[in-house]
């Protein structure tokens, strides 16, 4: 008798909050005709002027109606709110469109604790944002659940209904929840009600478009400092060995949002299951975001990346603390921290991952991979391989542009420690070159439709090989056009050539039979610009050289420096396609930028690997 009291008890407590719900969902119904509809198509098709004259056209129903729209959105979760905020403060003045989007923010957060907290109701949107979440929350430095919600207010990408359902799954009381969200909202909607308050003074031409664009960008930078001096102060780990903090996890979502959906990722890790961590994961290299595909794969920890040094140096790269998540290297030197800064992570217990190739494929054809064996042995781990196809053609080297693609990234094979202890060094090399090589032109993913397939094919493919003629190549449209003899080279859907040699692969073995011919006796110069950087990544100096390649190695001359790199010591070449080529002397990093012919420095790259392939045959 008492339990069926006590759970009619419970029926009743949530009567009048089913009530509320069903009031609320009425006087949405009750704006759907005439403004919430009409306002979410502008919104759709973004088109800020007529939700700005929609709005003032309503009076007192425009005002509900922000507030509303920014509830929904909350709701919802995948509805941007800055569209709504921006057209307010367009619409209305000032603090007039600050209290309507706060009360809207409120009350759609009031919305999502009782859906979370009664109903026990959560959203797929959220879920798909959780793992985040959770990382940012686990990694902050103060566990404060209300200073938790204002960091992640704080954060980009992080959308505020994502935010307030993760802030209903805690145990914070409703009083300090619903305070928590009306003032941690307060900074973004500020902004996006004075970017809309400086719109509309530039609408009716009281400001100057310079003076608006300069409110916009001073108030994005004014945002993002508060971001990050609450960051700084609450958010990063105390312990800058951790991989586990939340920088780690921004990092990645910036570049998931620079990715985009235009590459479909499927992942294939039913292998991994079989490693036992830590362990080393190799994969060869096809394009830049490599590392964020095989970041998709399920790691029971975060995973350590090898990176290019040079890129851990950059202005905004060196002041984020990702500690130990980032291992560098200085490309094609060889030197002892790191592999002692791959030990050390191994004993702390996370997954390091490398590209054993140690750049991107020019081609479409792995490059050769730099030994290694003797170190996968002595770490005494499982070593994970991992074959990347489908993202060359995606986003190659030779070519600015991404192309939507569909890329596969597979465990191809695991090799336990103990099997791995009874290989030689040459059987592991081997069983790695042989699972990990990829020829993109062998198995494309899907056709390629687009007209400009060909644009900066010409800084790989830099000499034509009918007449001979160097840097006379063009990529034009779909067409790789000689302008010295005339010949052309057409690409079809699948990227493949239409005439022999039918693939780039192909063709960039027939300009390796051509230089081939006078390797012996290469003696290349070129006249360079030269930046200079220092081991913190700043520019010590900038001048003007002279390069020279021959078999003995290359050279550089200027009127402050003279030095030779050996043959013998440049397992390649690193270079940047029309751009530059670069290595390393006494620890300072030297960027050639050739004067002339910026097609060149494929050739320069091309000629140091025939040089590394003859040693290695012999």
């Amino acid at each position: 008798m008492d339990d069926r009291k006590k759970n009619e008890g419970k029926s009743i407590g949530k009567l009048p909050i089913a009530i509320i719900l069903i009031s609320v969902i009425c006087l949405f119904s009750f704006f759907l005709k005439d403004i919430l509809i009409p306002f979410i198509k502008l919104q759709s098709q973004n088109d800020i002027d007529g939700a700005t004259a929609l709005l003032r056209g309503k009076g007192v129903l425009g005002f509900a109606a922000v507030s509303l729209v920014e509830a929904l959105q909350m709701v919802v979760i995948f509805i941007p709110a800055e569209f709504i905020q921006i057209s307010s403060g367009l619409s209305y003045p000032f603090p007039i469109a600050l209290a309507l989007c706060d009360i809207g923010v409120c009350l759609g957060a009031t919305i999502i604790f009782i859906l979370v907290r009664v109903f026990n109701i959560q959203s797929e949107a959220y879920q798909r944002r959780k793992k985040i979440i959770d990382r940012i929350s686990e990694g902050a430095r103060n566990k404060n659940t209300m200073v938790l919600l204002y960091l992640l207010f704080f954060m980009p990408l992080i959308p505020f209904g994502a935010i307030c359902y993760y802030g209903s799954s805690t145990k914070l009381p409703y009083r300090k929840y619903i305070f928590t969200v009306a003032t941690g909202v307060v900074p973004s909607i500020v902004v996006s009600n004075l970017m809309g308050a400086a719109g509309r003074a530039f609408v009716g031409q009281a400001l100057p478009l310079w003076v608006l664009m300069l409110i916009i960008v001073l108030l994005a930078a004014l945002l993002f400092f508060i971001i990050a001096i609450f960051i700084k102060r609450f958010f990063l780990s105390g312990d800058s060995k951790e991989i586990e903090s939340p920088a780690y996890g921004a990092v990645i979502s910036v570049f998931n949002m620079i990715h985009g959906k235009k590459q479909k990722v499927e992942i294939d890790d039913a292998l991994l299951d079989r490693a036992s961590s830590p362990y080393i994961m190799l994969s060869n290299h096809e394009s830049f975001f490599d590392f964020l595909y095989l970041y998709k794969l399920n790691h029971p920890k975060n995973p350590s990346f090898i990176v290019n040094e040079y890129y851990c140096t950059r202005p905004i790269a060196r002041h984020v603390p990702l500690g130990c998540s980032i291992i560098p290297k200085k490309l094609f030197v060889t030197e002892m921290k790191t592999p002692l800064s791959i030990m050390r992570n191994i004993k702390r217990g996370y997954p390091v991952v490398l590209f054993p190739e140690g750049r991107l494929s020019p081609d479409g054809r792995s490059n050769t991979f730099l030994p290694g064996a003797a170190l996968y042995k002595k770490l005494g781990v499982d070593l994970v391989l991992v074959k990347i196809t489908g993202a060359y053609l995606a986003n190659p080297k030779w070519r600015k542009k991404r192309f939507m693609s569909d890329i596969k990234v597979k465990v191809q094979r695991v090799i336990k420690k103990d099997e791995m202890q009874n290989m030689s060094a040459e059987e592991l090399e081997k069983i790695i070159e042989n699972t990990l090589f990829n020829d993109a032109s062998e198995n494309p993913n899907r056709l390629f439709p687009q007209k400009d397939k060909a644009k900066g094919l010409e800084n790989i493919l830099y000499r034509c090989i009918d007449c001979g003629s160097l840097y006379t190549t063009k990529g034009i449209g779909n067409d790789l056009v000689c302008t010295s003899c005339g010949s052309k080279h057409s690409i079809d859907e699948n990227y493949h050539f239409t005439t022999e040699p039918s693939t780039i692969s192909g063709y960039y073995d027939k300009i390796k039979a051509l230089e081939a011919a006078d390797l012996d006796n290469l003696d290349l110069h070129a006249k360079v610009r030269t930046k200079v950087f220092a081991e913190n990544g700043k520019v010590i100096r900038k001048e003007r050289g002279e390069c020279t390649l021959n078999p003995l190695g290359l050279s550089y001359k200027s009127d402050t420096t003279e030095f030779l790199v050996r043959m013998e010591n440049m397992p390649a070449l690193a270079f940047s396609c029309g751009t530059e080529f670069e290595v390393y002397h006494n620890g300072d990093l030297y960027y050639f930028y050739p004067v002339e012919n910026p097609q060149q420095t494929a050739r320069w790259a091309l000629l140091v690997d025939m040089f590394a392939e003859r040693r290695k045959t012999k």
